[in-house]
């Protein structure tokens, strides 16, 4: 009985361990020129790194003052998420940057039943974006973000306000999100 057969040998009959290790130091080869670009800093670099004491994004991330976004609750939501990712719940100490935000919220309704009445909702938050800086007041970065949660009906009006207000919180977290990755990726550039 060879090694094969007792199933201690991780490779079958056929070689296949054989070409998975040339296939490996193929793309080990092919890599190697790229990840040299990294070590020199001329390369790729991870968008979080930082390369001196104030440069990092972090340092960054934290200097950006978030506008209020009007009376509404999503909005307040929203700009919590906001403030809670970039400096962990403080505001900004000397802000170099504004962030303002200009909010849509609707609701549309899906799976009307036969009696007319909808099975479920979508909640879906639009905005409009604009980063600034507040020294020269130019307009860095704009944009648009759209976000989109559903949620389900049922015949208890607790039950459709409460589902209404969690699709309302994943709708904010989720664009906090995607927004802090859009500043993040502008901000992570040195000439800024």
């Amino acid at each position: 009985m060879s090694l094969c057969d007792a199933h201690l040998w991780p490779f079958d009959k056929r070689g296949f361990g054989t070409r998975a290790v040339s296939r490996g130091l193929a793309a080990l080869a092919v890599a190697a020129p790229l990840l040299a670009g990294c070590a020199d800093g001329s390369g790729f670099r991870p968008m979080y790194a930082s390369v001196g004491s104030d440069s990092g994004l972090a340092a960054k991330l934290a200097m950006v003052e978030i506008a209020p976004l009007g009376a509404t609750r999503t909005g307040q939501r929203l700009r919590n998420e906001m403030i809670f990712q970039n400096t962990g719940g403080g505001e900004a100490d000397k802000p170099a940057y504004r962030l303002t935000i200009l909010l849509t919220e609707s609701v549309s309704t899906t799976l009307v039943k036969t009696n007319g009445d909808s099975a479920a909702g979508i909640y879906n938050l639009d905005a409009k974006f604009s980063l600034i800086n507040i020294e020269s007041k130019k307009v860095l970065l704009e944009g648009t973000s759209h976000t989109r949660a559903s949620y389900d009906s049922s015949r208890s009006v607790f039950s459709n306000i409460r589902a209404s207000d969690d699709a309302a919180n994943r709708a904010a977290k989720t664009m906090a999100e995607e927004l802090k990755g859009r500043i993040s990726a502008f901000l992570s550039n040195p000439r800024v």
